[in-house]
């Protein structure tokens, strides 16, 4: 898997966080929150990944090509759903009260990188370089998400739709990829 195709999925894992944090942002932030939700989502794109890796590269090991397929259909489905839920306009709600305790902070972060859990199982089948492909999944989703927060304000809710929508053609496209 090359740098592009890293960057690629990273921009559709990010995508979530970015619709996400346009509405919160919107809804009004502060800069302490802003860093906080920022940093919070980095380090959850980082961890769930390599939490979805270790159990794809032990599948990998176990079924072989079988468990890319697996992979590969997952990230299908993940894509398709992302793509639906824009053209149905069902983008995620902005809450109303932003939450910055504990708590919060990590179903904030746990509710947007469930997909990079996903991702992550299926780059366990791949051959990627593990740490340069979550480190750039974190930064990626961290920029996007600080983006999303700061732009919230002046971009409208059209602008979360369609994040969504290409988010789930990315996705899509990667799926069928790795299918090919």
């Amino acid at each position: 898997m090359g740098i592009i195709t890293v960057l690629l999925l990273a921009l559709a894992l990010g995508a979530d966080a970015f619709s996400l944090c346009l509405g919160i942002g919107m809804a009004g932030i502060k800069r302490r929150q802003v860093i906080l939700i920022s940093l919070t989502v980095l380090l959850f794109h980082i961890i769930m990944p390599l939490a979805g890796f270790e159990a794809g590269e032990l599948a990998g090991g176990l079924i072989g090509r079988a468990a890319a397929v697996a992979g590969a259909l997952l990230m299908l489905y993940l894509g398709l759903r992302m793509v639906q839920g824009a053209l149905r306009h069902e983008a995620e709600e902005s809450p109303r009260i932003i939450l910055v305790n504990g708590w919060g902070l990590f179903m904030l972060g746990a509710s947007v990188s469930m997909d990079a859990l996903s991702v992550g199982f299926t780059l366990g089948t791949q051959r990627i370089n593990l740490l340069l492909t979550v480190l750039v999944f974190g930064l990626v989703a961290g920029l996007m998400t600080f983006s999303g927060l700061y732009c919230g304000r002046c971009i409208g809710r059209w602008a979360g739709e369609r994040a969504q929508l290409l988010g789930g053609l990315i996705l899509l496209g990667i799926g069928l990829k790795m299918i090919v």
